[in-house]
């Protein structure tokens, strides 16, 4: 398939209205974030029916809404790997998801391919074409772009079409074709891709901190958050992760105070940075003892929970390897361990097709109605009214 580098608005226009009624696009996008919040877009990759381009985000005066719109059409889908980070960069330039969405990394988790398989590898097993990957690490920003570094990015949505059209199949004849349907309404969820300032002290490994102190560093983690967004910039150039923990075990109520901060920057006590601490620092203040966040301490298991967590485990591995299912798609460790200590948890393990695959027989396994033994090297799960009477003798 032949493809076209696209600098213009109207050459996008054109592109974009040809591909309208493909049967489906196949889509990737280069990037970079090194330095900025949100993701930078330089290139957009698209193969439809009748060609394919490559969308040089960065051309002077090019307005992408053309492509927006095409996105938005709810008849075609869209074809992404591992495309999180791809709908996440669409949502915050054009306000909406993408939909309806296939997945191919999420399908060939499904059908047992392993574990978040790379698309190159997931390309050789189907198609048995090896992909050139050496210009992985290029700097995606800088223009002008090489023919050859076109080539390497539209290559990953040339062969994203057959692929498609295979684990499509592949899904329809396994009768999974729902299964991938369910992981691709939270992939497409506005929700996922809602970054909440409020909820962002939450990935700061904080230990030991009491409730008034929570709320500290639950203040500062926004306000910071919301710089960030505001500026564009990493958190860390904002305020470092270490600092904001500091200041959350002293809470500073002045200036001189957070001056006393270790990492503090000096030059911003008085600017923007330390005023914007501070408002924050006093807001944790106002909060109402009763309304103080919690550290989310691990209650000590009920007893049993551990061993039954480890039969859940192995149960869990031989029902995904008797379905040729990655096991990491059904449930992960902290879910099994939630499954073991609650009779009737709410998780996902428990809801759609992870029910229908594991999370039915967990249940049957904890009350006891469920056997497992070991029969020819491999692991057989029974019913225990199956199971033959034992010879008692004579």
């Amino acid at each position: 398939m032949s493809f076209t580098p696209i600098t213009a608005t109207d050459a996008l226009a054109q592109f974009c209205q040809a591909q309208a009624d493909s049967r489906f696009l196949a889509i990737d996008t280069e990037f970079v974030r090194e330095s900025t919040y949100y993701p930078q877009l330089c290139l957009i990759q698209v193969a439809g029916d009748t060609g394919a381009a490559a969308i040089d985000a960065l051309a002077e005066g090019l307005d992408l809404a053309p492509f927006f719109d095409l996105l938005a059409k709810e008849d075609l889908p869209k074809v992404f790997h591992a495309g999180r980070q791809d709908l996440e960069i669409f949502y915050n330039l054009s306000g909406r998801v993408p939909h309806p969405v296939f997945d191919t990394q999420v399908a060939a988790m499904v059908l047992g391919f392993g574990d978040q398989v790379g698309y190159d590898v997931l390309v050789r097993k189907v198609e048995g074409v090896q992909i050139d990957k050496s210009s992985r690490f290029t700097d995606w920003s800088q223009r002008p772009l090489t023919d050859r570094q076109i080539t390497y990015a539209m290559a990953d949505v040339i062969h994203l079409r057959p692929v498609y059209e295979s684990l499509s199949k592949r899904l329809e004849d396994a009768q999974r074709a729902h299964w991938l349907i369910e992981e691709m309404a939270v992939l497409t969820a506005e929700r996922t891709y809602r970054a909440d300032p409020s909820e962002a002290w939450r990935r700061l490994k904080a230990r030991g901190l009491k409730p008034r102190a929570l709320a500290v560093l639950r203040e500062i983690a926004a306000w910071r958050e919301a710089e960030a967004q505001r500026r564009d910039t990493v958190r860390n150039r904002v305020l470092r992760d270490d600092t904001l923990l500091d200041i959350a075990g002293s809470a500073p109520r002045d200036a001189k105070a957070l001056g006393r901060i270790r990492g503090f920057p000096k030059g911003q006590i008085d600017g923007r940075i330390g005023t914007g601490v501070l408002q924050a620092v006093q807001r944790a203040f106002e909060i109402p003892d009763k309304d103080l966040p919690k550290s989310r301490r691990r209650e000590a298991p009920p007893p049993g929970a551990g061993p039954i967590g480890d039969l859940l485990k192995v149960l869990l591995k031989a029902r995904c390897e008797e379905a040729g299912v990655a096991s990491r798609l059904v449930a992960n460790g902290e879910e099994i361990e939630k499954l073991a200590a609650e009779d009737n948890p709410d998780s996902p393990v428990l809801h759609g097709w992870r029910r229908e695959l594991f999370g039915e027989d967990a249940l049957r396994l904890k009350r006891g109605e469920l056997t497992m033994s070991v029969r020819d090297g491999a692991v057989v799960v029974d019913a225990l009214g199956d199971l033959a009477p034992a010879n008692t003798g004579p």
